[in-house]
């Protein structure tokens, strides 16, 4: 095999050289000499002359090379689907009108030992194109736009909150305790300290101890991971912006929260007009607010809240198709009737706001009665984007809550957190001041952005089962 070379000075993207020299004239020369790299993508040999199409992240630009010109002409011919090379040559419009670089040199750079088949023309098998995005990258355009926009998601978001004043922070992933949300976690191991630690299930309780400590705005984007199933709209770990404002309540973030969305829809969409699964959605500010036990009674008929009786509560709930446990409060029991017989036919966007204490054991209790919290879930397009509080700011109310939790984990609920969090309620004896946050799931987001059903189409390697004979 020939050695391929360690680097390769390229001059030019595809998409530079299309836009640059986009007036030729077809047969006119451009007189300048490019380099340009790429994979081979057609190639169409024609006697003492070849075109072959260079693709690069950029674009793709056609090669055109003669046997006169061309060195190694013979070899380029041979040149495999795949195979990534360097050109050098001239900017040139054929008298047919496109656009090429008329090729005098170029390289191997690496070859394709794979034969991408008809794999060019698009991949279809969702196993193949989850499990070999490197394929499925190069086959189909929509996935590499996909994570384009990802990309640009990102980088927007921060500069969106830089310049509110909030500060980007960095929490840790391995945590003593499992704790911040509801959720089972992944467990490892540390042997140096011989203890188990668990791989975060979100970042809230430290970022909170950042407030404590004097930061009245921050946030983090990062990864969690939750040991549960997958779904279309589950991966084990997936990506959050969690954010925290000191002296704000739940009023406040919500602005932050649907400002932030339609911002982002409007930067790289240019509209918060959408069109999602081919129905309309319009994220255009503002959102609408409305009680869980309002959206339960426009989806059922049936007037229920956290005081509502609890035999009522499992009527309606059986009546739905719910299995109702010993152990569920009304709170629990109305949760259950909203996720079954509500949330998924709610387009939004709306915020449902004022949720049971019952299942919300970070939130502050509201201030019109203690059964509720200040909480919200921004709902659109029939699924939850992320979740947020009125923070629970009393040590005292925090360690009664966490104590509920410990008693669920010991009673068998193994997406409890079985153990106290001390150092968070230690930071909470120093104080935390009046404070809102929220989580907002960006692959989430990514669906509705690139009007996608599945959460694999924007993560660009999702988690899926190994193949078999893989460790």
């Amino acid at each position: 095999m020939t050695e391929v070379p360690y680097r390769f000075e390229r001059t030019h993207q595809a998409a530079e050289v299309v836009e640059g020299w986009s007036p030729l004239a077809p047969g006119e020369e451009s007189g300048v000499t490019v380099g340009v790299a790429g994979r081979v993508m057609l190639s169409r040999p024609q006697g003492k002359l070849a075109f072959a199409e260079l693709r690069d992240a950029s674009s793709a630009i056609q090669l055109f090379a003669l046997a006169a010109v061309t060195a190694d002409f013979d070899e380029f011919v041979r040149l495999n689907l795949g195979d990534w090379i360097g050109v050098r040559g001239e900017v040139v419009r054929t008298k047919r009108g496109e656009l090429s670089v008329k090729v005098t040199e170029w390289e191997l750079l690496a070859e394709a030992r794979r034969n991408f088949g008809d794999k060019w023309r698009g991949v279809a098998d969702t196993e193949t194109r989850y499990r070999q995005r490197e394929v499925d990258l190069w086959a189909n355009e929509a996935s590499r736009a996909l994570l384009r926009l990802r990309s640009d998601v990102v980088r927007r978001m921060r500069q969106r909150l830089w310049d509110q004043g909030f500060v980007e922070v960095e929490t840790p992933i391995l945590h003593p305790i499992a704790g911040g949300a509801t959720a089972r976690p992944f467990v490892t191991h540390h042997n140096t300290f011989d203890t188990d630690f668990y791989l975060r299930v979100a970042p809230e309780l430290y970022l909170k101890r950042l407030v404590v400590g004097g930061f009245d705005k921050v946030f983090e984007i990062g990864r969690s991971f939750r040991n549960e199933g997958v779904s279309p709209r589950h991966n084990p770990e997936f990506t959050t912006l969690e954010l925290y404002q000191a002296y704000a309540d739940y009023t406040d973030t919500m602005v932050v929260f649907e400002e932030l969305v339609a911002g982002l829809a409007a930067d790289l969409l240019g509209t918060t007009e959408l069109t999602y699964g081919g129905r309309a959605l319009d994220l255009t500010t503002p959102w609408r607010r409305a009680t869980m036990s309002e959206l339960v009674a426009e989806a059922t008929g049936h007037s229920l809240s956290v005081r509502s009786p609890r035999a009522e509560l499992v009527q309606v709930a059986t009546e739905a198709g719910i299995e109702v446990e010993d152990g569920w409060g009304p709170g629990k029991i109305l949760l259950e009737i909203y996720e079954k017989t509500t949330e998924t036919e709610l387009w939004g966007p709306v915020f449902v706001i004022d949720y049971p204490a019952e299942v919300s054991p970070l939130a502050r209790r509201h201030r019109d009665g203690p059964e509720l919290v200040e909480r919200y879930e921004p709902v659109v397009a029939g699924r939850e984007l992320g979740n947020g509080f009125t923070e629970l700011v009393d040590p005292d109310d925090q360690r009664a809550r966490f104590e509920e939790q410990a008693a669920k984990h010991a009673a068998g609920d193994d997406e409890e957190s079985g153990e106290i969090d001390e150092e968070y309620l230690r930071a909470l004896e120093y104080g935390l001041p009046p404070t809102s946050g929220f989580g907002l799931g960006i692959d989430r987001l990514l669906m509705l952005l690139g009007d996608v059903s599945n959460i694999r189409e924007v993560i660009a390697f999702p988690t899926l089962r190994p193949e078999r004979g893989e460790r």
